[in-house]
């Protein structure tokens, strides 16, 4: 049985890109097997847009099955991280969390905090860890923004990226944060973002139910559904709607806007060049959200600036979701990888 850790770093006075500073910073996450004696076995993974740090250790781990003894991830060797993004919801320091200054939650005052950020709060948590040098910086969807510009700003402390289902540059535009704004503005108790201590957030909950539900129709995750329960629309529909409640229970409706603002902005395209690792590119054959044409540029990309890149098509029907639902269609390439391009030394 996979055992994990789970608990939150404290820090104080971070700064941020775009200027001003975080008097208080919490990090949560969760760590799997042991760091060797040259604290040089790490390996970071980090999660999509509404995800969270749970990876592995039990079902619910969103990458269980490259995670764990004799895995693709081996914790037998290798010591996984994986931390809740700033600006998330699981935990770490976000627009649900108290502003000093103030003395209630941040809402739509937190920060316009940048993909860059949240890479230097993972650094500040892995100083605090004593991790010297990462194997590797897997990223999954929006966690993959994080892996390149680990990439970009330190390639010195790292020996390869794996980024999934994802790209060198955020999508969408201001628009997509315009509407989810409007979204949650329609709610009485929106309150401009600072809905928290409302009596009845009804409203709040049922529009987070629905973006949900039509996220994981993006995803793909009804083909899933559909592979496990048959082709009954409403079995499928009554999946869904409480996959989405449980969701919606838990996450900040002002952390998508948050981070959401941060992933329109990402594009480390002018810097690519940086990345001084190798670099394994992993698409999904029929994910809608970073679709594999992607692939052809990237490529060409990657090549024009002498990295050393690779790229894998994962053949799954389950569109986005494929890496966690279809692990085993990619788990071999993963760890071949590893081997090949992580230059680990096994020690104890």
């Amino acid at each position: 049985m996979l055992l994990s850790t789970s608990t939150i770093y404290k820090s104080n006075d971070f700064p941020l890109e775009k200027g001003g500073r975080l008097t208080d910073l919490e990090i949560a996450y969760e760590t799997y097997g042991i760091i060797n004696k040259d604290r040089d076995n790490g390996v970071l993974i980090c999660h999509g847009y509404t995800n969270n740090q749970h990876a592995a250790g039990d079902k619910l781990g969103w990458y269980s099955g490259i995670i764990g003894p004799g895995k693709a991830i081996d914790t037998n060797h290798y010591y996984v991280i994986t931390a809740n993004m700033l600006g998330s919801t699981y935990g770490s320091t976000g627009p649900a969390s108290i502003n000093p200054a103030s003395g209630i939650p941040y809402g739509l005052s937190f920060p316009d905090i940048t993909i860059g950020d949240m890479v230097n709060s993972q650094v500040r948590l892995l100083d605090h860890l004593g991790v010297k040098k990462l194997i590797a910086v897997i990223g999954n969807s929006f966690g993959g923004h994080l892996a390149f510009q680990w990439g970009v700003s330190y390639s010195e402390r790292i020996k390869s990226i794996i980024s999934v289902v994802s790209a060198p540059k955020g999508n969408g535009d201001q628009s997509s944060v315009d509407n989810l704004i409007n979204r949650f503005s329609k709610c009485s108790e929106w309150n401009n973002g600072q809905y928290y201590n409302q009596e009845n957030n009804s409203c709040i909950f049922e529009k987070l139910v629905k973006y949900r539900i039509d996220t994981l129709r993006k995803y793909g995750y009804h083909n899933k559904i559909r592979e496990d329960f048959g082709e009954d629309k409403e079995i499928i529909n009554e999946h869904l709607t409480n996959l989405s409640k449980s969701w919606a229970k838990q996450f900040d409706a002002n952390s998508l806007i948050v981070l959401r603002k941060a992933s329109i902005q990402f594009d480390i395209r002018p810097m690519i060049s940086n990345i001084q690792v190798p670099l394994l590119y992993i698409l999904s054959r029929t994910d809608k959200v970073f679709p594999t044409s992607f692939a052809k540029k990237s490529m060409e990309m990657f090549k024009n600036s002498s990295i050393d890149a690779f790229f894998y098509e994962i053949d799954s029907d389950n569109g986005h979701r494929a890496p966690s639902i279809d692990w085993h269609k990619w788990a071999d390439e993963l760890k071949k990888f590893l081997k090949q391009h992580s230059l680990l030394s096994l020690k104890a």
